[in-house]
Formats: structure tokens, C-alpha cells, sequence
């Protein structure tokens, strides 16, 4: 490592002057703590690093000064803790890096980056009690023969291999890096004694020139990592192999949850008892008690009782306050009888989901599949959020990794996914009509969500990114965080959506008594009585879905309460509804995620697939 130190301005020396130094290293919450505390005892100094604030713990042992450096996950950022660690390996002279054993692929990047240092070290592979009950065997000395150091199997707070580990500290040598391995390294730039040294470089302000040298090879860092990947990947898959001896219930439902031929099943099995909760329990037994019972029996008799003598029948205020559409009629019945009930059900199924770690498993089963539309597995959680709030999912688009995939991934969210409220309407609908009825619907937007999908991933240039995300461990939900969940989110839909649903009130109702609903209605009719085969009164409620997606849902909802709508014709709005544009909110947001232009050609096609899908279905059922 002949060009790469850290500066002596900032370089740690703890006042050990004439002792060895060994560095202890690790990814965060890897138990660290306790194996520094086990070489140094009670003896402990903490002081920052100089020039920041991170803390640096050091003591003795024997013949060391031992040093602790900060939990990090690489040696190559800019960030405070991963500098200071990557300072402090530098100089030191041999290094013991902690690993989790039950997590390989992550935590053996960072101790590839240690081995490419050149510095002589050691492994200690911790947690391996955690190992059996996960239902894996890992090969010991055949991953000590692949990276080229020593490895000393332990269990932290039982102290098992502590000793000899300590034992085992003048046995520490320099491992197999990159520079040994990366050919295609050597030709990018072959100037470089090793890759590592390279890297750092390229992070370090002291090598101005070396690292404008390192300019004239472009792609010499991705590769780096790219290689580094790589190698982990193919090392865990040598060393690592699952077994059913040892494991635990937990780990054998996590393994089914993530193969095919169980997991599908899982899923099918969670989204119908979803559909059950949603659409049986709450759609109809809660909301007939606070819709039908409390708003409109107890409260909207006692606002009309009230209210009614203050107003002519028929005038403008009337109307304004009181009317079908009213500020203290329609809105507070809507919001606090129908569709309040329905989100807070959802988000307490999906803080369920969350808490319960089974969400990014289901990201991990589906992901084969979504590559297929352009996107990975990770696209499947704003799809799921969508589910509950439209805007919210497009906002956690940002988490894919490509402009193409968060184009695909928000244009699949206005075209094809219900939000929650609407989906609680939709379920209730459907629900009345029977499972038939309510299967070909989800057909229906499946394969629209499908074919649309496919067609964007064949026309849009570039392709997707692979999946990485961290699978948590299962464990039973607990009831505080599934609560302050739902609490948090129900909080913000009443927020977003009282404000949305006054301004819908007002504008229907100024439409209506200026006759403007009359007029968009027989412009509209050729549309929706010739092609949909609808009533003219279904252009209200598809101009309410532009103000409020759940809002038109409803506005369908009483049109089938009033028997305007045979099964047929209910199939076919809540088709036309759900591919409709988004509501304004989820629309707003979109402009400001997507360019114009994308945003544009989304909505605009929302409004063509919906049109033409619903009038074909109508052309055919009805």
C-alpha cells in the first residue's frame, strides 16, 4: 500500500507507542461490543477521532492495544464513520473482523474490502448459535480456504471461542484480494499495484493526483464493486447450504413463503382472507352500522332536522349545506361512515404485513414475475401502498433504481390500483353481487396491469435493475407498532382527504345547480349510455373520480342503491372507475415526481385504456 495512507493530521494514535495495534472491525449490531470488551476488560479509553466526533474506543491486551472501530458496511464513503474506520484499519497492524454468520452476503463485502487492505487478520464468525436455528450449515474450513484467513467460529454472549481467538491472533495473514483474483482489473489500469489501493484513492482527498490519473479509466470503481459482488455472491453459495435439522418453524414458513410452489398459495391464501376482512366484515357488517346506522339514521336526521327550516327546499344554499352533495351531508357521511372504517381496516392489515416481516418476502416471490413489466420485487411495495393511498406509492417510486422502472411502476399505480378507500366501495359492490362477479373484475384489471406492463418494458429503452433488499427475520406483529401505524396513517388519509372531499362537495354542487352536470352528461352521453351502456347519471360519478378516485366509487355506489345499475353495468363502471385517471391529489404529485411529458402521457392514457377496456366488456356483457 505503498501510495495509500491516511493523513497524518487526522492519523490515531492512542499514546501505545511500542505495541502492535489490532483494529476490531464488523457491520453494525454484529456483537463488536462484546468481544472488546472480552480482550480489554475494564481498562477502556473513548476519545474522537481527531477532526470528528466519532468516538474510538481503545485498551489493552497483552502486548496490543486493541482499537474499536465505528459499525459500517464498507470502507469507501464519505461519511464520518466509514473515513475513521478506514483511517484507523490502515494503520493498524492486524485486523479482527467480526462477522454475522447467518448474514454471509452482507456482511463478507466489507471483510473482502478489509482483505484487499493487504492487512493480516482474522475472522471471528459470531452468532453461529443462530446459525442452526435458521436452518443453515456453513462450511468453516472451506471459507477460510476462500478467503484466505483464519476463522474462528463463536457465540458472543456465551464467550464460546473467545479463547481461542485470542489464542489464535499470531496465526492472522493477509488474504485473498482482488489483486489476486481481478484480471480484468490489471487491464483497466495496470499502473495500480491492487485495486484496493485504487479505490481508496479515488475516496481520499490526499490523492489528488493519483485519483485525476484514475480519470483516464472510466467504469475502474463500479468494477471494483461489481467484482467485489460477485465474489461474495459465489463464496456465500459454496459455503452456505440451507438444512431442515435444527431449524425452527420460523425458518421453515420463511423458506415456504419465498419458493414458488409454496409461497404463491401463501399469498393467494393472505389476499383472500384480506379480501374476506375487507370486503365481507368491514365493507358490510361495520360500514351498513356507521354509514347506514349512526351517519346517515342519527346524525344526517339531526343535521336536516336542524338545519332544514334555515333553507327553501331547492335553493342554491340549500343545496350547498344540506343537499345531496352537501358540506355537513354528503362529505361527513362519506368520509366518517364509509370510508374511514374501510381505511383504517387496511392499514391495519398492512401494518400487519409490515410488522410481521412477511412484505419484502412477498417482494422477494413475486420478483421473477415483475421483471416481466420492467420491474424488480421491490416494486411490489408501492404497489401494495397503492392499494392504500395512490399519491403516497407514487411518492415511494423513488425507491427503484431507474427513471424507466419509476415511469412503469407510476403509470401502473393510476391505471390499475385501486386505493383503499375506493377498493373498500369496490369489495362492496362486488360483494353484494358474488365471488364471480368479483374474480372477473380482478381478471380484468390484472391483465390490463399485465399487458400494459409488458408493452412499456418492450417500447421503453434500458432495462431493469436487479433486486437487493435485506429479508428481516418473521416475527409475530406487535400490537403498539401495528396500531401507531394505522393510527399514523388513517391520521394522514383523514388529513389529505376531508380538505379534497369539501372541494368536491362545492364543485359538484356548483355544477349541478348551474346545470353544468347536464351539459357534460349529454356530452357525454354517446360515450357512456352508446359504448359503456351506462345511465347518463354514470358521467357524475366518472368526473367525481377526477376530483376523488373513491369519491366516484361512491358516486357509483349510489346509483347502485337506487337500482340504476344491473349486475352487469356495476362490473363494468367499477372497471372504467378503477382505470380511470387518479384523483387530483395522486395526479399533483405525479406531475411533480414525473416529468411534464410523462405525466401527461399517463394521464391522458388512463382516460383512453379505461374507456376502451370498459366498452369492450360492455359491448360483451351487457
Amino acid at each position: 500500500m505503498s501510495h495509500c495512507h491516511s493523513n497524518p493530521a487526522t492519523s490515531f494514535n492512542p499514546s501505545h507507542k511500542n505495541k502492535k495495534s489490532i483494529v476490531l472491525t464488523g457491520n453494525p449490531n454484529v456483537g463488536k461490543s462484546v468481544f472488546f470488551n472480552a480482550f480489554t476488560g475494564l481498562y477502556v479509553d473513548v476519545s474522537n477521532f481527531p477532526g470528528t466526533t466519532v468516538d474510538i474506543s481503545y485498551g489493552q491486551f497483552g502486548d496490543y492495544v486493541v482499537i474499536d472501530t465505528p459499525g459500517v458496511y464498507g470502507v469507501s464513503s464519505f461519511n464520518d464513520e466509514e473515513r475513521v474506520a478506514r483511517d484507523v484499519i490502515l494503520e493498524g497492524d492486524l485486523i479482527v473482523n467480526v462477522v454475522d454468520a447467518v448474514h454471509l452476503e452482507r456482511d463478507l463485502f466489507l471483510t473482502q474490502q478489509l482483505i484487499d487492505t493487504g492487512k493480516p487478520m482474522i475472522i471471528a464468525l459470531n452468532m453461529m448459535d443462530d446459525v442452526k436455528r435458521n436452518g443453515l450449515s456453513i462450511d468453516v474450513p472451506k471459507l477460510s480456504r476462500l478467503l484466505g484467513v483464519p476463522i474462528i467460529p463463536t457465540i458472543a454472549p456465551k464467550k464460546i471461542g473467545f479463547e481461542e481467538l485470542k489464542n489464535s491472533l499470531e496465526t492472522a495473514r493477509p488474504g485473498h484480494g482482488l489483486a489476486d483474483l481481478a484480471e480484468p482489473l490489471k487491464e483497466l489500469a495496470p499502473q495500480l499495484p491492487n485495486p484496493s489501493e485504487a479505490l481508496l484513492i479515488l475516496e481520499d482527498d490526499e490523492h489528488v493526483k493519483e485519483r485525476n490519473q484514475l480519470a483516464d479509466f472510466p467504469g475502474y470503481r463500479e468494477k471494483i464493486y461489481q467484482l467485489r459482488r460477485e465474489r461474495v455472491n459465489q463464496i456465500v453459495e459454496e459455503v452456505v447450504s440451507e438444512t431442515q435439522q435444527g431449524a425452527s418453524f420460523k425458518t421453515k414458513l420463511s423458506r415456504w413463503m419465498l419458493r414458488p410452489i409454496t409461497g404463491f398459495p401463501i399469498l393467494f391464501v393472505t389476499l383472500a382472507l384480506m379480501y374476506l376482512f375487507l370486503g365481507f366484515l368491514v365493507a358490510q357488517t361495520i360500514v351498513d352500522f356507521t354509514e347506514g346506522v349512526i351517519m346517515e339514521g342519527y346524525y344526517q336526521e339531526f343535521i336536516l332536522r336542524i338545519l332544514s327550516p334555515l333553507f327553501q327546499e331547492g335553493s342554491f344554499w340549500f343545496k350547498f349545506f344540506i343537499g345531496d352533495f352537501g358540506l355537513l351531508t354528503m362529505v361527513p357521511v362519506y368520509i366518517l361512515g364509509l370510508l374511514l372504517p374501510l381505511v383504517i381496516g387496511f392499514y391495519l392489515l398492512l401494518s400487519i404485513l409490515e410488522d410481521s416481516g412477511y412484505l419484502p418476502r412477498i417482494a422477494a416471490l413475486v420478483d421473477k414475475g415483475m421483471m416481466k413489466i420492467g420491474l424488480n420485487g421491490r416494486a411490489i411495495i408501492p404497489m401494495i401502498l397503492g392499494f392504500g393511498c395512490v399519491t403516497m406509492a407514487t411518492m415511494t417510486t423513488r425507491i427503484l433504481g431507474s427513471k424507466r422502472e419509476r415511469f412503469i411502476a407510476t403509470m401502473l399505480l393510476g391505471l390499475a390500483i385501486p386505493c383503499s378507500a375506493q377498493l373498500g366501495v369496490i369489495t362492496g359492490m362486488m360483494a353484494g353481487l358474488g365471488l364471480g362477479y368479483f374474480v372477473l373484475y380482478f381478471i380484468i384489471i390484472f391483465l390490463v396491469f399485465g399487458i400494459v406492463g409488458v408493452l412499456l418494458n418492450r417500447f421503453l429503452p434500458g432495462k431493469s435493475t436487479d433486486l437487493l433488499i435485506d429479508i428481516p427475520p418473521l416475527r409475530i406483529p406487535q400490537a403498539k407498532n401495528v396500531f401507531a401505524k394505522m393510527y399514523a396513517k388513517s391520521v394522514m388519509f383523514l388529513k389529505e382527504a376531508t380538505p379534497l372531499f369539501i372541494l368536491g362537495s362545492v364543485l359538484i354542487t356548483l355544477m349541478e345547480h348551474f346545470h353544468i352536470l347536464d351539459i357534460i352528461q349529454q356530452a357525454a352521453a354517446p360515450l357512456t349510455e352508446v359504448w359503456l351502456k351506462l345511465p347518463r347519471e354514470s358521467a357524475t360519478a366518472f368526473i367525481m373520480g377526477i376530483i376523488r378516485r373513491d369519491f366516484g366509487a361512491a358516486g357509483l355506489f349510489d346509483l347502485a342503491n337506487q337500482g340504476l345499475l344491473n349486475p352487469g353495468q356495476i362490473l363494468v363502471s367499477l372497471v372504467v372507475i378503477t382505470l380511470f385517471v387518479p384523483c387530483i391529489a395522486a395526479i399533483l404529485i405525479i406531475f411533480k415526481e414525473r416529468s411534464w411529458k410523462e405525466s401527461f402521457a399517463i394521464w391522458v392514457g388512463s382516460f383512453i385504456i379505461a374507456f376502451a377496456v370498459g366498452g369492450v366488456l360492455a359491448q360483451v356483457l351487457i
